[in-house]
């Protein structure tokens, strides 16, 4: 879960973007006074726009590790990497699997494409995952 911190300067972002907007529309016809909504609803804009990226960018790395982490528990156990039918949503969901139960459920993933939510509902013996971003 993102910290409340992301949360709290999105919707602030947010807000400073819709009072520009209305006080930009207050402003009677003409550029006196139109410059400091301008630069305020730019600025939030890529404010909003950074913590967006930011967020997706560290997800997408941590998706990664997360199948580097899953494969070599695999292999560790199999001799064999992931079958690569698995999507990266079914990899994720299999790491809350317990070691018992991992390789039959990845192998039942793959053959019969299951989704992740299936996955996680077929887990028997939960193994939680407390460092996500």
């Amino acid at each position: 879960m993102a910290p409340k911190a992301y949360y709290v300067g999105i919707a602030l972002a947010l807000i400073v973007i819709v009072f520009s907007l209305i006080y930009v529309e207050d402003i009677p016809k003409g550029w006196d006074g139109i410059l400091l909504p301008v630069l305020f609803f730019d600025l939030c804009v890529g404010v909003v726009l950074i913590g967006y990226f930011a967020r997706a960018f560290a997800l997408k790395a941590q998706d990664r590790a997360i199948r580097a982490e899953e494969n070599l528990r695999h292999f560790a156990m199999t001799g064999k990497l992931l079958d690569k039918r698995l999507s990266i949503n079914q990899v994720i969901a299999l790491r809350f699997a317990s070691d018992e139960e991992f390789v039959l459920l990845a192998q039942k993933a793959a053959d019969e494409n299951i989704s992740a939510k299936e996955i996680k509902t077929s887990i028997k013996n939960w193994r939680g995952d407390h460092y996500r971003v």
